[in-house]
């Protein structure tokens, strides 16, 4: 079977610890090749994965002609220049999430596909791919919970080492672009629609003056999505999605454990029913699609108008901390 070649930007611990081991092992990828802008960091992850080419910059890697894909797991203020950068060099880009520091620099980054039709590029919302969430959607309707009419969701996790760049407003830290950018994804995802208007309060840290609490109301008209996200609080996730007959209740949204069941809980006038998902790396059946899309020459799942979509609404929860106002989209 033909495998799309892969390069890594980076030895970024989302990298390393799941999603190259997750590459090595999909039917259609390998892992070609790893930079650092330390050679030692590359060449030390290089041997740990077993990956044949180590390279001390980035630019080295992009003018790999071995390489054919680019995945940038690089600090949030690099995911544009650097995506800009792969493509200009000829390479598919799968991009970690949140694709852009805001709305503006995502469009930059859709103009810039439009010079190069033939590459795939998208953003890394890994979640979407885990079976999990197929049983979920397959339970709306008369069937399952009705309706969907409102989304509470919660994702935490406690984060002060200032060396983080996390906690660096100029590298896209705080816990909107982080993580809060996941209820915010799977909530248009959910309704199958973008919000009209949004409510947001977010509190920033006085030291590293990033979002450190934020809390948010999406209106859809049909319904509604909350949520809060959190980098100084309780390890935390969760979400719970409520129709007209029904609701579910789903133990690990964003992160299910990749060795052992998803677990998520149906709730109606009727019955309470654990829903139990088997094992699943979402990060490789993630890799999978996207080579899929670039070696069959099809669209990937995933289009860069989501990604600005979610964008625009990451944005407005910003825009509506500051004035205390609904933002209207």
């Amino acid at each position: 079977m033909r495998k799309l070649r892969w390069g890594v930007l980076s030895t970024a611990r989302i990298g390393i610890d799941f999603v190259i081991p997750a590459l090595q092992i999909c039917s259609n990828s390998e892992v070609v090749a790893v930079a650092s802008r330390e050679l030692v960091k590359a060449e030390a992850a290089a041997k740990a994965l077993g990956i044949t080419t180590a390279y001390g910059s980035y630019e080295e890697l992009l003018a790999d002609p071995e390489v054919e894909a680019v995945y940038n797991p690089l600090p949030n203020h690099l995911h544009v220049p650097w995506s800009i950068r792969a493509l200009d060099a000829g390479k598919h880009v799968l991009c970690e999430k949140p694709i852009a520091m805001n709305a503006e620099e995502a469009e930059q980054l859709i103009r810039a596909t439009r010079r190069h039709p033939s590459l795939k590029v998208m953003e890394a919302f890994m979640y979407r791919w885990h079976p999990q969430w197929r049983t979920i959607r397959g339970l709306f309707g008369d069937t399952g919970i009705g309706d969907l009419t409102t989304i509470y969701s919660t994702f935490t996790y406690f984060n002060v080492n200032p060396e983080d760049y996390r906690n660096v407003p100029e590298y896209g830290g705080g816990g909107l672009l982080d993580i809060g950018c996941y209820s915010i994804s799977t909530s248009r995802w959910l309704f199958g629609a973008e919000p009209k208007r949004v409510f947001g309060f977010v509190d920033y840290d006085p030291t590293f003056k990033i979002d450190r609490l934020a809390s948010a109301i999406l209106d859809f008209g049909a319904g509604t999505a909350t949520f809060t996200c959190g980098t100084q609080v309780p390890r935390y996730q969760r979400e719970d999605v409520y129709g007209t007959k029904g609701r579910i209740m789903i133990e690990d949204p964003f992160n299910p454990p990749l060795d052992g069941p998803a677990r998520a809980w149906l709730h109606t006038v009727d019955e309470t029913r654990e829903l139990i998902t088997p094992a699943a790396n979402q990060y490789t059946l993630m890799g999978e699609a996207f080579a899929e899309a670039v070696l069959s020459g099809a669209d990937v799942s995933t289009p860069l108008e989501d990604a600005l979509a979610n964008m625009r609404v990451i944005d407005a929860v910003f825009k509506s901390g500051q004035t205390g106002k609904w933002v209207e989209l």
